[in-house]
Order: structure tokens, then C-alpha cells, then sequence
């Protein structure tokens, strides 16, 4: 893919950036050698590997999904401005 200076003028205009007449040449060789690395990288044999998100084998940590009620509600609500039965209390919002 060749990206030309036309393309790099509506590219721009439309990240709304504004470029200099002068440094739309420039720009259309920068994006170009982004291109064709990004071609090259199309090249390489991917097939059977896995995806990775880290380079290192982890196992992520997990732990067991329990309901429990917290057991702490008095602490909870300590600091609330207005609380009652353990819930906090709030303004009425909708009539």
C-alpha cells in the first residue's frame, strides 16, 4: 500500500491536525515506511502459535467465588453522613 500526498492531506484533515503544505511530502515517505514495515511484519509464519499476552507463562491467580454478606457492615457505614439498619441513607432524587 503507497499512501500518496492526497491521502496524507485528508488523513490529517480528518484527525483534524494541521499540517504545513512543506511537510506533506515528508510525511507521505514517514507513513509509507510505517506501511512497509507493517507488510513485512504480514510476512512472517504465525501458524500454531499461541496467543501471548505476556512472554513469560503465567497462570492467572484466582480465587474462589464466594457470596458473603462482607461481615463488616458497622464499619461500612461509620462514616456515611446518615445511615439506618446497616444501609445508607440518601436524599429522595426523584419526585
Amino acid at each position: 500500500m503507497s499512501v500518496d500526498q492526497a491521502t496524507v492531506k485528508r488523513v490529517a484533515r480528518l484527525a483534524r491536525i494541521k499540517v504545513k503544505e512543506e511537510d506533506v511530502p515528508r510525511l507521505a515517505g514517514e507513513l509509507n515506511a510505517i506501511l512497509s514495515f507493517v507488510e513485512q511484519l504480514n510476512e512472517v509464519n504465525v501458524a500454531g502459535v499461541e496467543p501471548l499476552t505476556s512472554v513469560v507463562a503465567m497462570k492467572m491467580k484466582m480465587r474462589d467465588d464466594v457470596v458473603t454478606d462482607g461481615g463488616i457492615p458497622k464499619d461500612v457505614t461509620r462514616n456515611a453522613p446518615a445511615s439506618e439498619d446497616d444501609f445508607f441513607m440518601v436524599p429522595k432524587v426523584v419526585e
